[in-house]
């Protein structure tokens, strides 16, 4: 008797360890469930087209497969040389220590009513970000993807934002992909009038900033101000793909009052979605101290000669 009990103890145990097994095969772990890389799309919605050799979905944002852990919440870096990695944020995130690295991760942002970015290095100096996504929870007419300075983003996607980039001094944007834009009838930054979308907007009374080898497509974008929007001195544009806007790239010196110094816009590829079919505009104080190399892509045509007007 007492050896038939044996059995039944024992049998009983071996089937609780199969169901513990089976219970652990079939229940992901929490840090696996939030690997969110690319939300799915509907059925049937045609994927952005990117001119091959230019970044893309599979050069750009968090790698396919990288275990991502969620953070809720807004959030302050102020220590200085920290690295943060492969977190989501549900929260706007703000740096304002020197030489803090972001490495995979994603940036969602959450509902807001006031302007801002979903991470903000202004204050900060010697900010990287690398192989990370932007692209808001709440998408709204007060959210840009990361206002920067004294920044440098490497392999990065922007979309869903009313502008990809604002770019103060010592931006650097490489190897990154900004598309698909929010675009909204109501801005409170506007006055109440449309968003004014630019992929990256470089501002009056700023220098250095860098676009380098990146795809900057707003053909998608309903209405779009402009790819690059720049107000800077030394702004170099150097071999990127750029559509979109009613010019592709606008040059403005008007909120300076003074010519604009040192601008270049170099061995670019442009499509011809801009709205009055002009690649750049040159407002009447600003001139390109280099331009050569830039070309129509389906034809490797040069483009035609900058339009100058304010």
């Amino acid at each position: 008797m007492a050896k038939t009990w044996w059995y039944v103890i024992a049998a009983v145990a071996a089937l609780a360890l199969v169901v513990a097994a089976a219970q652990e095969l079939g229940t992901p772990s929490r840090q696996a469930a939030e690997s969110p890389i690319r939300p799915s799309v509907p059925a049937g919605t045609p994927a952005p087209q990117v001119p091959a050799g230019f970044p893309g979905a599979d050069t750009t944002g968090v790698p396919p497969g990288t275990p991502l852990t969620e953070v809720t919440g807004d959030r302050t870096f102020a220590k200085d040389g920290e690295v943060v990695e492969g977190k989501v944020f549900y929260g706007f995130v703000v740096v304002t220590a020197s030489n803090v690295t972001f490495r995979k991760c994603v940036f969602r942002g959450g509902p807001t009513q006031d302007v801002r970015p979903l991470l903000d290095t202004e204050h900060a100096r010697g900010t990287v970000v690398e192989d990370s996504e932007f692209h808001p929870t709440h998408p709204s007419a007060s959210i840009d993807g990361i206002w920067a300075a004294h920044t440098e983003i490497y392999r990065s996607e922007f979309r869903g934002t009313v502008d990809g980039i604002k770019a103060h001094t010592g931006t650097l944007v490489q190897d990154s992909w900004i598309h698909d834009l929010g675009w909204f009838a109501s801005d409170p930054d506007q006055g109440g009038e449309p968003t004014h979308n630019d992929g990256v907007q470089a501002f009056a009374d700023q220098t250095g900033v860098t676009l380098r080898h990146n795809t900057i497509d707003l053909s998608t974008t309903k209405d779009p101000n402009a790819a690059v929007q720049s107000s800077a001195d030394e702004l170099r544009v150097e071999g990127n793909y750029l559509d979109g806007g009613g010019c592709v790239v606008n040059i403005d010196h008007t909120p300076l009052g003074r010519p604009l110094t040192g601008q270049r816009v170099t061995g670019n590829r442009f499509g011809r979605n801009s709205a009055h079919d002009c690649p750049i505009l040159l407002s009447t104080r600003s001139e390109l101290r280099a331009a050569e190399g830039n070309v129509w892509h389906d034809t490797g045509d040069p483009i035609p000669a900058p339009e100058q007007h304010d």
